[in-house]
């Protein structure tokens, strides 16, 4: 099936035959759709990367299964061959319209790196761990996604720095320190997604910085993490709302701000009421406003955003759970445990309900009308 881009400059073609338009109006148009044309990946270029992936891990296994035959000087030639060709093969296909396969052979290339990083810090017997492996290798592959202006390559970089962030933030390294470079990091990022015309990263790295915020939390267990987030949640929803058009476009999230930032203003609310658990006044005050938020976001974006909506029903039956755990651990029988379980889904559905049923509304009157 061919995509909207594509029908549309069919017509544009057929209008200009017909004489429904002159060439200018005509090349208007075109210029129109390509700059604004949406940059996704189809199910045969997925198809290609998965390919590429498993060419490249397979090439890497058989230079790492064979390592000790090869002479040294071979295998270093072996692993920069594949990046060489991995980086320049993609962009010489990418520039004759063969992009999915070209941004395919980029990330073999960055997978490459990466296993070279592993292999030639073994045969060298290079001092260092594997985090700094993943800074290296995160590096890299940023500095070869602003080069290339590749958005795959800067999704990957983006979740390389992740995984460094999960494995030093868990502390599977015997962590010295807490993370705090990882804010450099996402910044970094950030701003290359602008150049790399990456919108897919710069959500995962909204989500990242709100990790990083738990680990953070968890850390040093200090409310000066979580109301802090809180606050700049409420802020941006609210900036979101009352000015989409220019938010959206300095930050470019294709009108996904509000659903971030109501995550945001859970996991902060969340981090509020596990500090207060034992504090009954503050954390009802916490609950309060956590219930006050999240019918504000379905109020104020709900209708626009199903995503939204969805994250604030999670947020609801959250919220129906912690307080009862928290305020209500007296009926923590068996029977009163289903009998309340059983209350708070019929109420948690009846909300959902409702809500859905008040959302479709409009457009059916619209449609009758």
């Amino acid at each position: 099936m061919a995509s909207y881009s594509s029908r549309v400059r069919a017509d544009i073609t057929r209008w200009l035959q017909a004489g429904l338009i002159d060439a200018s109006t005509a090349d208007a148009l075109t210029r129109d759709v390509e700059a604004n044309e949406r940059k996704s990946l189809s199910f045969g270029s997925i198809l290609a990367m998965m390919a590429a992936l498993l060419f490249g891990a397979a090439v890497l296994i058989f230079v790492a299964a064979n390592w000790e035959a090869i002479p040294r000087l071979a295998r270093v030639a072996a692993l920069f061959a594949i990046i060489f060709a991995g980086y320049v093969g993609g962009a010489v296909l990418k520039t004759r319209d063969h992009a999915a396969i070209g941004e395919a052979l980029w990330i073999v290339a960055a997978a490459a790196f990466g296993g070279s990083i592993a292999l030639i810090g073994q045969m060298y017997h290079l001092s260092g761990d594997e985090t700094s492996a993943l800074i290296t290798w995160g590096a890299g592959t940023a500095l070869a996604a602003v080069a290339l202006r590749s958005n795959p390559l800067t999704v990957a970089a983006v979740g390389i720095a992740d995984a460094w962030l999960f494995l030093k933030g868990f502390d599977y390294f015997s962590r010295t320190e807490f993370p705090h470079l990882f804010v450099v990091m996402a910044s970094v990022l950030f701003a290359i997604s602008f150049w790399t015309r990456s919108q897919a990263a710069r959500p995962l790295i909204i989500l990242s910085i709100i990790f990083y915020l738990v680990l953070l939390f968890t850390e040093y267990e200090t409310l000066q993490v979580a109301v802090p987030l809180v606050v700049v949640s409420v802020l941006l929803f609210a900036a979101a709302i009352f000015a989409a058009e220019p938010v959206d476009r300095i930050l470019q999230l294709g009108g996904r701000l509000p659903l971030h930032a109501l995550v945001g203003f859970l996991t902060g609310l969340a981090m509020i009421q596990f500090e207060l658990a034992d504090l009954s006044g503050g954390f009802a005050i916490a609950s309060a406003v956590a219930l006050a938020g999240i019918v504000a976001a379905i109020v104020l974006g709900g209708r626009d955003s199903r995503g939204l909506r969805w994250v604030a029903y999670a947020g609801f039956a959250f919220e129906l759970a912690i307080i009862y755990v928290v305020m209500l651990q007296s009926m923590l029988d068996t029977a009163g445990f289903f009998l309340a379980a059983a209350v708070l889904l019929g109420i948690l559905a009846f909300v959902i309900l409702r809500v859905e049923k008040r959302m479709r509304a409009p457009s059916v009157e619209g449609a009758a009308a």
